[in-house]
């Protein structure tokens, strides 16, 4: 592993933790020539996933985007980076499980509103608005009174759970 500082090939492995929410390998590494330290993250190569986007254009899945999208929506929220990362995770997990190499922009941004959903509502509704490209204030209105809706639903559900327990 070349040095991200001196560019030096010769590194040595200080500690190595398997990060299994995430998949990946986590090493902790130290320059033999200039004695920093760096952190190195391996994954195992998976077949390349592609988004079939509105247009029909075929585009390679590309991680960075899907977390920048869940970054945008979560920006200035009390969602941690942790949630963030793990529902991307979550999401190409979902992806991968298919077993097919291509997936539709609009499978794609489903499964992301359904996991904002579940992270802030706040984030959701941003998401919900860019991503369903809501033309007035009629159709973000009508968006809010489904979740206000759902989450009556929730509640109702939850009620009901806990009068069966007792």
């Amino acid at each position: 592993m070349r040095c991200p500082f001196c560019q030096t090939d010769d590194t040595r492995v200080i500690e190595t933790r398997v990060n299994d929410e995430q998949g990946a390998i986590r090493r902790r590494r130290e320059c033999q020539d200039c004695h920093r330290r760096f952190t190195t993250y391996e994954r195992h190569e998976e077949p390349q996933l592609f988004v079939i986007k509105k247009d029909g254009r075929r585009e390679q899945f590309d991680r960075d985007k899907l977390l920048l999208g869940i970054n945008r929506a979560c920006q200035k929220r009390p969602v941690s980076r942790e949630k963030i990362a793990e529902a991307a995770f979550a999401i190409e997990r979902k992806m991968r499980d298919t077993l097919k190499d291509e997936v539709s922009s609009q499978a794609l941004g489903d499964m992301v509103m359904k996991s904002l959903r579940n992270l802030d509502e706040v984030a959701y509704v941003r998401y919900a608005s860019v991503y369903k490209e809501f033309a007035d204030l009629t159709s973000f209105r009508e968006e809010i009174e489904k979740m206000f809706s759902r989450a009556r639903q929730d509640r109702l559900t939850e009620l009901q759970q806990s009068l069966f327990e007792e």
